[in-house]
């Protein structure tokens, strides 16, 4: 069977390792264009692209599937099956069109619960226990097409959204195999999504901004589901200071939203709107990221200090 692979990023690489060392061919791996990354903005390859290049796969980075010169060369491919993984475009109709086994699509959730590009990032931000990882056949829509399998992954207490997306793309290349037999057998289900779909939309610098009167466990989730970007972050003056590692106490909280009640070496407790926060991985910004003990020899807090939500 000949598969079109699309991804770009490196939830992508489980997914194409397998199907390659499945022995499928792939004429063609579709990845986003080259773009400035990074502090110093130098133009980056994405995951796959590097991937790729190190196993002798064809590459092409449209910027526009809509083209026409992009329709021409998939039809002179003629793939049997289109596989999109983390990809980063919609497909127009005219490529979902293309080949007569479908195109099917890799997502990390279990649909039509968390559609969109921040599935990972907003299971743990809301606090779920649960989540996984969904095959479906791809419709103009977006994660709304018919279900083909899907598999449930439980969200542990030290995930985060790294963590978390590391599990779900070996998971997701499971099932993704799973999913190409059913397709190339003849007997793959197509199940309609039922009931109210919530959305996972991408993530901006404002998503993590912290916000004290929320609970303890709230923030400790927003801190956990924002790394590595944009991560969670609050100010002491003007000054901005990133979260990377806390832990929650529960309970009843004394004093005011984003005050400091306690400083260890071991951790800096804040009161939130419910329960106290135990930082105990911070970075200063333009500072490189440290434990609460290093953190206070160059950063000294006491007790009293007020974390708030901008600077001031």
């Amino acid at each position: 069977m000949k598969i079109v692979f699309m991804g770009s990023s490196s939830f992508s690489l489980p997914s194409l390792e397998a199907i390659k060392n499945e022995g499928y061919q792939v004429p063609l791996v579709f990845t986003t264009p080259d773009k400035p990354r990074g502090r110093g903005r130098k133009v980056g390859e994405t995951p796959v692209k590097i991937w790729c290049k190190e196993n002798s796969l064809s590459v092409y980075q449209p910027d526009d599937l809509r083209k026409g010169e992009v329709i021409q060369k998939l039809k002179e491919i003629k793939p049997d099956l289109i596989v999109v993984v983390a990809y980063g475009k919609i497909l127009p109709q005219e490529i979902l069109k293309i080949p007569p086994l479908g195109c099917v699509n890799l997502h990390p959730s279990l649909l039509p619960e968390l559609r969109g590009a921040g599935a990972i990032n907003w299971a743990i931000i809301l606090g779920k226990e649960r989540t996984g990882v969904t095959t479906f056949f791809m419709d103009e829509g977006m994660d709304s097409g018919d279900i083909i399998f899907q598999k449930e992954v439980r969200i542990e207490e030290e995930d985060n959204s790294l963590i978390l997306s590391r599990k779900l793309a070996r998971e997701g290349a499971g099932l993704l195999m799973q999913t190409i037999s059913a397709i190339e057998k003849g007997e793959a289900p197509r199940i309609p999504q039922i009931g109210i779909p919530t959305y996972a939309p991408l993530l901006s610098k404002e998503t993590g901004r912290i916000k004290w009167i929320k609970s303890a466990r709230e923030i400790h989730n927003l801190v956990r589901g924002t790394i590595p970007w944009p991560t969670a972050y609050t100010f002491l003056g003007k000054i901005r200071i990133i979260f990377w590692m806390t832990d929650v106490e529960e309970g009843d909280s004394e004093g005011d939203p984003g005050e400091i009640r306690e400083i260890s070496p071991h951790f800096i407790k804040v009161s939130t709107g419910k329960g106290y926060l135990l930082v105990k991985e911070l970075q200063r910004e333009g500072r490189k990221r440290m434990r609460v003990e290093e953190f206070l020899k160059g950063f000294p807090l006491k007790k009293g200090d007020l974390f708030k939500s901008y600077p001031l």
